[in-house]
């Protein structure tokens, strides 16, 4: 028994000692954010939704200005779509439940779709 404790004993290995300095590498660990996927917001064009009416949900859910909101309807209405912004999924996914609403508060066939940018 007194063997066993002396190989024991013996069988330690540098990692061990607490009485010197231990050497080794310190890595730091940095911790990156990966961006969101962005989401186009479009107008499909419809032939029975005023073109004032389109101004007026770009001006108050897209919060573009009257010359902005005018030219995407313009565009939504010569083109048959138009971009109304891009934004992360859930804010894209929000907006076009909002536009939904309210042209089906008003009683407007308006269409409003996302995609991914």
């Amino acid at each position: 028994m007194s063997n066993q404790k002396a190989m024991m004993s013996g069988d330690r290995d540098d990692h061990d000692n607490d009485d010197g300095p231990q050497i080794g590498v310190v890595e730091k660990t940095r911790t990156r954010t990966k961006r969101p996927s962005m989401y186009r917001v479009l107008l499909l064009n419809d032939d029975y939704t005023p073109m004032e009416f389109v101004v007026d949900i770009l001006e108050q859910i897209f919060h573009k200005s009257r010359d902005e909101a005018v030219a995407v309807m313009l565009n939504v209405h010569q083109s048959g779509v138009g971009v109304c912004g891009v934004y992360s999924f859930d804010v894209a996914e929000t907006k076009v439940a909002q536009v939904a609403m309210i042209a089906r508060e008003h009683e407007h066939p308006l269409q409003c779709t996302m995609e991914k940018a």
